[in-house]
């Protein structure tokens, strides 16, 4: 079993558990969803991910025997506590969007169903990685858009935390991104990895000759050369040179990339290196590759602005109780009412309505109900745990394809970068 993930969370989550223990309403059926109650400002829509990461670390959290010795130490719950936490296991049932689905505000994300107690204590490590990977898949999607057929590479590894490094790579992945250059990213989810060189590589060697032969040798031709250490028209034509007219790509990472981008290319075929690849990279975002979209570019690498979901590093996801037992036994609707952080009471479905064309209209949440497919619809919600037992499993490509069709049912204007309201409008039905 994979290392616990039962202490990736917040300490209020278990003196909450105490509480209830003791006043016996830890064990009262309970409904708490995951959603996020606005898009980023600007947005037109998210993408969820981290769904299988989420559903890994639900089977790590156990309570062994090193984290319960700590709670002891630390005096963080009581003994009996502790006693109950020995033996967790959630045993509820749990739905959710897919990865790759599309959400809006509102959208019930995820829907844990379970008593208080098993339920509560999954609130900080389920926010925390869907939270994280949300937000780079929605950055990661508007990237893919503006980049369009041209491919794009995670590179923001330096950038961020080394584990959500890894975390980062598989959410752009998911979002259409063809590569990372993060190793432990490729060895865990088998996402492609690439990456050559680095100025340092360069600037180890007495000259950029020295340099471009050392590389061309050990990886052949086809690589890709780092051309702007110095002068790129030179380093254009000692690239050439070495690797003759079959050298794979050079790669631009500074200066003005539009105008340097059209003179290399220009070069590059005037030496008869016609198949030689542009890649770019310098800090780049969904705006600066779209202000290269009428460049010589073929393909880009993405890496602070992709780690950091590109000016909105978390999705502002909320887990809340939406529905519990009451003492006379029957479910009831609870929400918190608290100014700008209203909550909907009632347990949620939700479906994609649609027109005849298949493109999306509106997030339809039905509160205590299913909403009417109307022949056009898509259901949006799949069961992921089924009493205690994950019955999801799906691939990194299921999740590639899910968000290709999902953005192909937006409107047109969905896919404009310019800040604007969710794509589509949210509307509850429930019962009257």
């Amino acid at each position: 079993m994979n290392a616990s993930t039962a202490l990736l969370t917040d300490r209020y989550e278990l003196t909450m558990l105490q509480a209830t223990l003791r006043d016996g309403t830890a064990h009262r059926p309970s409904v708490f969803e995951l959603f996020a109650r606005r898009l980023p400002e600007g947005r037109r829509y998210g993408v969820v991910a981290g769904v299988g990461r989420l559903l890994d670390a639900l089977e790590a959290f156990r309570f062994g025997a090193a984290e319960l010795d700590w709670l002891r130490e630390a005096d963080v719950v009581d003994e009996d506590t502790i006693q109950w936490l020995a033996d967790y296991r959630f045993s509820g049932t749990i739905w959710g969007y897919p990865e790759g689905e599309l959400y809006f505000p509102q959208s019930p994300v995820l829907i844990v169903e379970g008593t208080f107690a098993e339920s509560v204590i999954l609130e900080t490590i389920f926010l925390s990685i869907l939270n994280h990977d949300s937000a780079i898949a929605s950055a990661a999607a508007r990237m893919i858009t503006a980049a369009g057929d041209r491919p794009c590479i995670e590179m923001g590894s330096r950038r961020t935390h080394e584990g959500a490094a890894v975390a980062s790579a598989r959410a752009a992945y998911i979002a259409g991104f063809a590569a990372t250059s993060n190793l432990e990213a490729g060895r865990t989810y088998g996402i492609p990895t690439t990456g050559t060189s680095a100025h340092s590589f360069t600037l180890l060697h007495d000259t950029e000759r020295d340099a471009f032969e050392a590389q061309v040798r050990a990886l052949g031709p086809g690589t890709t050369l780092l051309v702007d250490t110095y002068d790129i028209p030179e380093a254009i034509r000692t690239a050439v040179e070495v690797a003759g007219p079959e050298l794979g790509g050079v790669r631009l990472d500074s200066g003005d990339l539009v105008a340097l981008a059209a003179e290399v290319r220009k070069q590059l075929d005037d030496l008869g290196a016609t198949s030689t690849r542009i890649t770019v990279t310098s800090d780049l975002d969904e705006y600066a590759i779209a202000a290269l979209a009428a460049a010589p570019v073929d393909g880009y690498g993405v890496g602070t602005a992709l780690v950091t979901g590109s000016g909105a590093p978390t999705s502002g996801f909320v887990y809340k109780l939406v529905s519990r037992e009451a003492s006379g036994g029957e479910m009831v609707p609870v929400a918190k009412k608290s100014k700008d952080k209203v909550s909907v009471g009632g347990r949620k479905s939700a479906l994609r309505r649609r027109d005849t064309g298949g493109t999306a209209q509106a997030e339809v949440i039905g509160i205590d109900l299913t909403p009417v497919d109307d022949g056009d619809d898509r259901t949006l919600l799949v069961e992921l745990v089924r009493d205690g037992v994950r019955v999801h499993h799906e691939t990194l490509d299921d999740a590639r394809g899910r968000l290709r069709a999902s953005l192909a049912e937006l409107p047109q204007s969905a896919m404009q970068l310019m800040r604007g309201e969710p794509a589509i409008d949210t509307v509850y039905e429930e019962r009257t």
